[in-house]
């Protein structure tokens, strides 16, 4: 069992050699496109929930 276990360890380790990890600067980009991707996007549903609700609002009281 322990066999195994440093088995996949070791293999573990060694594919992870083989990981194209992306520099700081790309990391911290691509974060912050995330992060103003899910914010636009957020608005967005906000917007359509505010409109739909006075839409609902507007048939409710007719």
């Amino acid at each position: 069992m322990f066999e195994k276990l440093n088995s996949f360890l070791q293999e573990s380790r060694q594919e992870l050699s083989h990981v194209n990890w992306p520099t700081r600067q790309e990391t911290v980009r691509l974060t912050i496109v995330v992060i103003i991707i899910s914010l636009a996007i957020a608005a967005l549903l906000g917007a359509f929930d505010g409109l739909f609700s006075y839409l609902l609002k507007l048939v409710i009281l007719r």
